[in-house]
């Protein structure tokens, strides 16, 4: 049985003074995660994890995550601003983006981020959009075919519109160090929300091997590996979640057999994970506002797809709860959905819960990352509000919901 962290007793509280639906975070709970994954990667002298900015781009949170050492993953424009504004700057930021647009590279060159490129055509446009080839430089691998750990299929990197093949890696090293580039990095991300304690490994043996290649043919300086992210959570209770320590361990192993040995024992390892930082320590307030018997029995919540819309595109399994009956029998079967106009706007189908009253506080779990970050206007709808639950006890909101004159803003009457 999954748990929330926030009682019931402190969701009434909160909701008396910030009406929901809201996402709400867990300061305590985000801050020991960070300090999980330093610790578990602490072998490595170098390791700074890069939070993806783009699961979860608010910046009390950025700010908490940098607090505990973290730097910052961003894929825009925006993403960058945002950092800039928290004064993070400089090797603190990995710029890893696809179709870059020239105003990105700019940007980013003017705030001192490490660029990670994801085509090798983007060297060229790069140089031309900022006059000049970084010292310190990226490129994102894409080997292509399948990724599979013990006969198991994770992903299809074949089909993914990112990242160099292998020969293109190795023309542009070339190409990058000709041009004056003196540290390289590797990148790559091969699955999605996985809790496969081998993803990291089996990725890391991967893009260690070709480090090796790369250093050896070339004579370039092997900087740092980024492991990307990828890593997943246990959205359903029945699933077993990831071992970060046991990742890092085996991580470590795969380390010392491929690169130690080569004489590359000074290479940082970079990871950029969202989900596994962020997801579990957020969910979504909502309330229940219509109970509909037809077909099938329906509960309406105030909130819909727009705050949280992975259920509706994915399919995408979250647990529910329901504030005050956690202990109840989950002995009804409901569709939980919203009010846009669309079949999919449901957080869940056939779901057995408990007995769900007019006015009850339904709580959505794992909604820390990809969640109020993937919100938008369909039906004219308002984003919500994001509130932090204190490490001290208190709560603060850290985004207030938008109003009507927000959505009116950018038109012209």
């Amino acid at each position: 049985m999954k748990k929330t962290f926030v009682t019931s007793d402190r969701v009434r509280e909160i909701t008396g003074k910030f009406p929901t639906p809201y996402h709400l975070y867990d300061e305590k709970g985000i801050r020991e995660n960070a300090a999980r994954v330093n610790e578990a990667f602490s072998w490595n002298a170098g390791f700074k994890e890069y939070f993806a900015v783009k699961a979860t781009p608010n910046p009390t949170i950025m700010k908490i995550l940098h607090e505990e050492g973290c730097g910052m993953d961003c894929s825009s424009l925006t993403e960058l601003m945002l950092c800039e504004r928290l004064g993070i700057t400089g090797d603190d930021i990995m710029f890893s983006s696809n179709d870059t647009p020239e105003k990105d590279f700019k940007y980013c060159a003017k705030l001192g981020g490490i660029i990670n490129l994801d085509d090798i055509t983007h060297i060229d446009f790069m140089e031309r959009s900022i006059g000049y080839i970084p010292e310190k430089i990226s490129c994102r691998y894409n080997p292509g075919g399948n990724f599979e750990i013990s006969n198991m299929i994770m992903d299809t990197p074949g089909e993914a519109k990112y990242g160099l093949t292998k020969p293109q890696m190795f023309q542009a090293f070339r190409l990058l160090k000709e041009k004056g580039a003196k540290e390289f990095g590797l990148h790559a991300f091969l699955a999605s929300n996985t809790v496969a304690n081998e993803y990291y490994p089996a990725l890391a043996a991967q893009l260690f091997r070709l480090a090796v290649e790369l250093r050896d043919e070339i004579g370039v300086h092997i900087g740092f590996v980024n492991l990307s992210g990828g890593v997943g959570i246990p959205y359903r209770p029945d699933q077993k979640p990831v071992d970060i320590y046991e990742v890092g361990e085996m991580v470590r192993k795969a380390y010392d057999q491929i690169l130690a040995q080569a004489g590359m024992g000074d290479v940082a390892i970079c990871t950029e994970m969202g989900r596994f930082m962020l997801a579990p320590y957020g969910c979504l307030v909502t309330t229940a506002i219509h109970k509909k018997h037809i077909h099938k029995d329906y509960i309406g919540l105030d909130a819909c797809a727009c705050d949280l819309m992975r259920p509706a595109i994915y399919g995408a399994y979250h647990h529910i709860s329901v504030s005050g009956k956690e202990e109840a029998p989950a002995d009804h079967l409901f569709d939980v959905t919203g009010s846009l106009c669309e079949n999919n706007d449901k957080f869940a189908a056939d779901r057995w819960l408990p007995d769900i009253d007019i006015g009850d506080h339904v709580i959505i779990h794992d909604t820390g990352a990809h969640g109020h970050s993937m919100g938008y206007n369909y039906n004219g709808k308002l984003r919500s509000a994001e509130i932090l639950l204190c490490k001290n006890g208190g709560f603060e909101m850290i985004r207030r919901a938008e109003t009507p004159e927000d959505y009116f803003a950018t038109l012209d009457f």
